[in-house]
């Protein structure tokens, strides 16, 4: 039986992720900060008898990650797959984002995956075999306001992969990067219900999300592209997934830097109306009151 390894499995992605493995034969550490939380997660296990153990794990702290991850390899001796998925998102412009928020964000998106990486990685590489897959974003390759303080933590992962996917590969050992789109969760609804700011940008992006979040994609399509780079022994690196993430990152692949700059710099009626013929998405925030009210 393989073996795999998820952090924040709470929720979401996370926890869809657990019950995608659980369900294809894997025997599952679904980790996260607070189990107490996970009541969906353990009725799942109960009612389908899956091989999910779930676990206490602060990937924000060195001493909880060895811990964690020592006590999975006490008990089974090697880690097949690690899926580094616990991630934080604060929006903001960058004048009215706290430092302790954008602090917070390096800490759980970036260092916490470094820390389950150089945890699993001596075990792995001893084995010459295993697989990592860190749960970036399209936001790991477009910027854009409010998701400052958020794209660069997605950034930083991907080039962190990007450098371990070449030290690692002569141990035998995948690292994989996914990058999901809009996607049904409740990160996603918190940015479409943004607060104030004396920068447009933020409500202007919040109604982007929210108008995209009427036809949400559920999470269990980034689950099910995460096994499928488990099973199919793939060395591709970088995988958008979701119908809005490839064709957005070819569209900003189309721009230069400054036109994508002016584009989101564009004043509220230009901006609304270029979504609008753009991705035939009504962005406009007061026509979007039941996310509001979340």
């Amino acid at each position: 039986m393989k073996t795999v390894l998820i952090t924040g499995t709470s929720k979401g992605i996370g926890l869809e992720t657990a019950l995608a493995f659980g369900r294809a034969g894997y025997k599952v550490f679904a980790t996260m900060r607070n189990p107490d939380r996970a009541h969906h997660l353990k009725q799942k296990i109960a009612d389908e008898a899956l091989a999910i153990t779930i676990s206490a794990m602060d990937v924000d702290s060195e001493e909880s990650v060895k811990r964690g991850i020592g006590v999975v390899l006490d008990e089974i001796g090697s880690l097949d797959i690690l899926v580094n998925n616990a991630g934080i998102e604060r929006h903001g412009s960058v004048e009215e984002i706290k430092m302790t928020d954008f602090k917070a964000i390096m800490e759980t998106n970036y260092f916490g995956a470094i820390r389950c990486i150089k945890a699993v990685l001596p075990e792995m590489r001893k084995n010459k075999n295993g697989c990592i897959i860190n749960i970036a974003s399209v936001a790991g390759h477009v910027c854009s306001s409010p998701l400052g303080a958020y794209a660069a933590s997605k950034f930083a992962l991907e080039a962190v992969s990007e450098a371990l996917a070449q030290e690692v590969k002569p141990f035998n050992i995948r690292v994989a990067i996914v990058e999901p789109g809009i996607i049904n969760t409740q990160m996603a609804e918190d940015i479409a219900v943004s607060g104030k700011s004396i920068y447009p940008n933020s409500k202007r992006f919040a109604g982007l999300f929210a108008a995209s979040l009427k036809t949400p994609t559920s999470p269990t399509l980034v689950a099910d592209k995460i096994l499928e780079i488990s099973d199919s022994e793939t060395w591709k690196l970088r995988h958008p997934i979701g119908p809005d993430a490839q064709p957005f990152l070819e569209w900003r692949a189309s721009m230069t830097d400054e036109e994508w700059v002016d584009w989101n710099a564009a004043n509220d009626t230009d901006w609304y109306e270029a979504v609008e013929n753009t991705f035939g998405l009504n962005a406009r925030k007061d026509e979007h009151p039941i996310k509001q009210q979340l």
